[in-house]
């Protein structure tokens, strides 16, 4: 008890500082998340209800609409993996190009890559909405310069994913090229140095020295837009607000559906637990391959 008196006496007001933070943690998020496990068990639909169902809801959640869910799944594996995937390397060459340039240079790109992020994300839907549109749409007209005819870029079931998931690999990783950035430039120049005096030239120092000693951040972006990539759902609402049958039904999509229209509140909230597990399991793959204890 003792102990404890000191260590209030000694840090108690530290504690002070944090605790707004903490109080709208616990209202906002902690609460809420522990209510929806609640309901995620519950018989819960129009109506609040304290009949326990166990597993039920997990199991319609899965087998919804003829297996709906887990085409969304499915489809959200497909987004993710190819979005990641490019933003990374698009991010990684980007910051490695302007790292190489003046200071004023690089301020000036760092700026102009950062603002996608500064943009709404409906700003960004709806543009790329009016681009693929079908009559009047950038893309068919680039098709129709070499006599193509237009293509249905989100009205076609078998090509509205491909078409939302292309407009987020062709969008700038803003977050990604600023950090990459920053962490390149914390290497010490001495490594370089070295590595030129023994002969290796700029791709060698690159691949040898600045892709292994940017692991940190490299791992941190990764399970950064992983977790963007499964959450993805304004520019799939947006884009496809119609859903093009089930073509472009995403886990959140699924989620928004048995909540807010179909109002099956325990369907939608074991959905949403079935996608934090997603999300921990491959966050913890990518710790296990990508952790690194790089100190320089």
């Amino acid at each position: 008890m003792e102990r404890f008196k000191r260590f209030i006496r000694v840090h108690g007001w530290s504690y002070v500082f944090i605790l707004p933070s903490m109080a709208t943690f616990i209202l906002f998020v902690l609460l809420p998340v522990l209510a929806a496990l609640k309901i995620s068990f519950q018989n819960y639909s129009y109506v609040p209800s304290d009949t326990w169902v166990g597993f039920a809801n997990y199991v319609t959640a899965l087998t919804y609409g003829n297996g709906v869910f887990l085409q969304s799944i499915e489809h959200t594996l497909f987004y993710t993996a190819c979005t990641v995937t490019i933003n990374i390397l698009v991010a990684l060459i980007l910051a490695s190009l302007i790292q190489g340039r003046g200071k004023f240079a690089q301020t000036f790109f760092r700026a102009a890559y950062y603002l996608p992020a500064v943009t709404s994300v409906v700003i960004i839907a709806i543009t790329w909405r009016w681009i693929y549109n079908t009559e009047w749409g950038f893309f068919n007209y680039l098709l129709g310069l070499v006599h193509l005819g237009p293509v249905g870029w989100l009205s076609n079931p078998d090509l509205a994913l491909q078409s939302i998931t292309l407009s987020t690999m062709l969008t700038i990783p803003a977050t990604g090229v600023v950090l990459f950035s920053a962490a390149i430039g914390g290497i010490p120049k001495e490594y370089y140095e070295a590595a030129q005096i023994d002969g290796a030239g700029p791709i060698r120092c690159w691949w040898s020295i600045t892709v292994p000693l940017i692991k940190p951040t490299t791992l941190y972006l990764v399970v950064l837009y992983t977790i963007a990539s499964f959450q993805v759902f304004e520019k799939v609402f947006l884009m496809t607000p119609a859903g093009v049958g089930n073509g472009t039904q995403v886990i959140v999509t699924q989620i928004y559906e048995n909540a807010f229209q179909n109002f099956q509140y325990g369907v939608a909230s074991a959905q949403a637990f079935i996608l934090f597990l997603m999300i921990a399991a491959v966050s913890v793959v990518q710790f296990r391959f990508l952790q690194s204890d790089v100190e320089y």
